[in-house]
């Protein structure tokens, strides 16, 4: 029977030493087709071993949900990586932050708690207890069965994660947790090395563990000092650094971020020299398809783009980068890497796309609205109230000539406001814009609020979406208000090809004014990624032949969409976009690479 333990000084597979060089591949960033392709690729980087987070609302949308079909099939994903000849790290949470949407925490654990989340979220509260053990019953057989331990490729699985960030939770009640964790991740029949990980300094690792834990670090820098760290905290055993960060992420509005190859590399020559282990954070980023990204909110709402390429070694698209190289030839030091190197791809195909039939999105609203949702009452509702977990929701009320301008409390994200479906104003998070002036005339007042990401990081994890707190005019405080979600993630599918027949026609050079929906069709190479520029569009979702790719802006950095290969057909593709604002014409191009955006100077 395959063995894999914790030594003195070393991880020990079948009794001899073993230094795991992984990589961070999260099968939810991935289309399921391109699964094998990014995991050989990590082999040929000379990698051992990879990693992947495990995000429970990805799996559980809803509390009576599980799945494990189709992209969320992490036992296919496993038995690749396996097929691949590497071993794997399963990083389950239950929270995991990852830049993913509420940190991987379903948004329906948070409902009927407190207006601001549930304080019990990570701590040790019975009912966030047991609604863990339900994930881990659906979860962890499919981890168990597949451990190397059984012949399969899973050497280790993480209890928690970054838990010594957290904050507000006494010693004692961390402890509680960490060892309930760790009860019910033994149940469900996990019998390899669990282990920690937690930020390279001494307050976090001293929080986020238990001395019966294998305590690991993350950083991306200094790795010698780091490690000394570390073994303050670790005085046995093999050290290993599970998220050296060769990247980062990218928010809305600001620049795309880079790191020096020959930098990085230094670093990872530095770890791998002073024999520890490490795990890449990224190996491959991927993409937050759909409306999967996270934000983070530290003063600032940031949320996070919908490229989640990272910088990382394998690019958004799964080309070999500088940073491959850089590191494949580091790595070559300190142990086998195979001959073969990835071919770098060619330019994807170009081509215009006239997108020639419009909808506007209030002509269409009981078509992508649920009737039996909708909610009356005095006070606007959160979007949680009206369980949706993310996406948008419209508000409706009335208001009076001398109501003059309106202030909210807060909205979570953004509202767009208008008058008997006239474009107000907007009210933004990001800009702290909570109020705008209102025509001095009678009539509907909407609110189209937009969740652009739950925060996946620090004490606002579990804060409710949507309209927040009171909303006032210059004379009163605005009641009587209807609310109602909207499945705008699944537009195309609840449109139908009879909505677009009679569709308006847009001429292919004239400006488009939003919120509506425009559909185009193209022809072109099956099977090929694509990049899809929106240039003087203004922010708002696409699709190709049904499939959410994300949120799009001309905030950037993100210049391209990126279009998986596998979605893509030979003739009849169907391209949709929900604009949001306007369009400078109804028309987007294809074009032949990606474009992240400006870096820093």
């Amino acid at each position: 029977m395959p063995t894999f333990e914790i030594g003195e000084r070393d991880f020990l597979l079948d009794g001899r030493p073993f230094q795991v060089i992984s990589g961070a591949l999260h099968y939810f960033r991935v289309h399921p087709d391109q699964w094998a392709d990014r995991i050989r690729k990590a082999r040929l980087m000379g990698l051992n071993t990879i990693e992947t987070y495990v995000a429970w609302n990805f799996h559980a949308p809803g509390p009576d949900e599980f799945d494990l079909t189709g992209r969320r099939d992490l036992g296919r994903f496993l038995d690749l990586v396996a097929a691949e000849g590497l071993h794997a790290i399963v990083r389950p949470g239950p929270y995991i932050c990852a830049e993913w949407d509420g940190g991987g925490l379903p948004a329906w654990l948070f409902a009927g708690r407190s207006a601001e989340g549930g304080a019990g979220v990570r701590r040790h509260d019975p009912a966030f207890l047991e609604a863990i053990g339900s994930y881990f019953a659906h979860l962890l057989p499919v981890v168990a069965e597949r451990q190397v331990t059984r012949g399969g490729p899973v050497l280790l699985v993480q209890v928690e994660n970054e838990y010594g960030a957290y904050p507000g939770v006494p010693a004692d009640e961390r402890t509680r947790y960490l060892r309930a964790l760790v009860d019910l991740t033994r149940a469900h029949g996990i019998d390899v090395p669990l282990f920690t990980s937690d930020q390279a300094d001494d307050e976090h690792l001293s929080l986020g563990g238990l001395p019966e834990l294998h305590r690991t670090a993350n950083f991306g820098s200094r790795s010698l000092e780091r490690l000394a760290v570390l073994r303050r905290h670790q005085p046995t055993g093999p050290l290993m650094c599970t998220e050296f960060w060769d990247g980062w992420f990218d928010s809305w509005g600001l620049e795309h971020h880079v790191t020096a190859p020959e930098a990085t590399a230094q670093d990872l020559d530095d770890l791998l020299g002073a024999g520890a282990s490490v795990n890449l954070y990224m190996f491959h980023g991927g993409t937050n398809l759909g409306l999967t990204n996270g934000a983070n909110d530290k003063g600032t709402y940031l949320p996070i783009t919908t490229s989640y390429d990272y910088d990382a070694p394998l690019s958004e698209h799964g080309a070999p980068t500088a940073k491959f190289h850089a590191l494949r030839a580091v790595i070559a030091k300190h142990g086998p890497v195979p001959d073969e190197v990835p071919v770098e791809p060619g330019p994807a195909p170009e081509l215009d796309v006239v997108l020639d039939r419009r909808v506007p999105l209030d002509g269409v609203l009981d078509l992508v609205a649920g009737r039996s949702s909708r909610t009356s009452s005095a006070a606007p509702p959160t979007m949680d109230d009206l369980r949706q977990w993310s996406g948008f929701a419209l508000y409706g009320t009335r208001v009076e000539v001398d109501d003059a301008v309106l202030v909210a409390d807060e909205v979570r994200d953004r509202a767009l406001v208008a008058l008997d479906g006239d474009p107000v104003g907007v009210l933004d998070r990001t800009t702290h814009a909570w109020s705008v002036p209102l025509p001095r005339r009678a009539g509907t007042l909407t609110l189209l609020v937009e969740d652009r990401g739950r925060v996946n990081y620090g004490p606002r994890i579990g804060e409710p979406k949507g309209v927040v707190g009171s909303v006032r005019t210059a004379t009163r405080e605005l009641t009587d208000w209807e609310a109602v979600p909207l499945r705008l993630d699944a537009a195309p599918a609840l449109l139908g090809d009879d909505v677009w027949r009679d569709a308006d026609a847009d001429a292919d050079a004239a400006p488009v004014a939003g919120p509506s929906f425009h559909r185009g069709t193209f022809d072109t190479v099956p099977g090929a990624d694509h990049f899809l520029r929106l240039d003087g569009w203004t922010r708002g979702l696409v699709w190709v032949n049904g499939e959410l790719l994300g949120r799009y802006s001309s905030q950037g950095p993100t210049g391209t969409c990126y279009v998986p290969g596998p979605l893509v057909r030979a003739v009849g593709n169907e391209l949709v976009v929900l604009e949001l604002h306007g369009a400078a014409a109804p028309r987007a191009r294809f074009v032949a690479a990606p474009e992240l955006g400006p870096t820093e100077a």
